[in-house]
């Protein structure tokens, strides 16, 4: 038996299209996809679903219990591009030693974690395998 892969998380929001259009234009999914009620995007393998409940309120209760950490090889661009599209923000673009890492706060008060790690944290990650 193989083990269990973790293969796309559920976003439930009172508005999916706004959802769906921000991570899209903020992040540009390989795919863009709807599925019967679900937008469902896909970042490399992973995939984000979106689509609408009704036990939830607008804005994330907690938004700090998940937060969608985006392996990212631009983040300075992909931070201009959320500027320009009036994101806030929880942590602004920093510099921690030479990887980049920033924590945008998406429409429905989710946290989405760009981190570029450098060439050197990616070497000590693969060493310490």
């Amino acid at each position: 038996m193989s083990r269990p892969r973790l293969d796309s998380l559920l976003l439930a929001s009172t508005d999916p299209e706004r959802l769906r259009a921000w991570y899209a234009g903020a992040l540009d999914p390989e795919d863009d996809t709807e599925v019967g009620t679900y937008r469902v995007l896909r970042f490399g393998t992973f995939h984000v679903l979106i689509d609408s409940r009704d036990d939830i309120g607008d804005s994330s209760a907690e938004p700090g219990r998940v937060i969608l950490n985006f392996d990212v090889s631009d983040a300075r661009a992909i931070a201009e591009r959320l500027d320009r599209m009036g994101t806030r923000w929880l942590s602004p673009l920093e510099d921690r030693d030479g990887s980049l890492f920033a924590t945008a706060i998406d429409p429905d008060g989710n946290y989405v974690q760009l981190i570029q790690l450098s060439e050197e944290h990616k070497a000590a990650m693969a060493a310490s395998e």
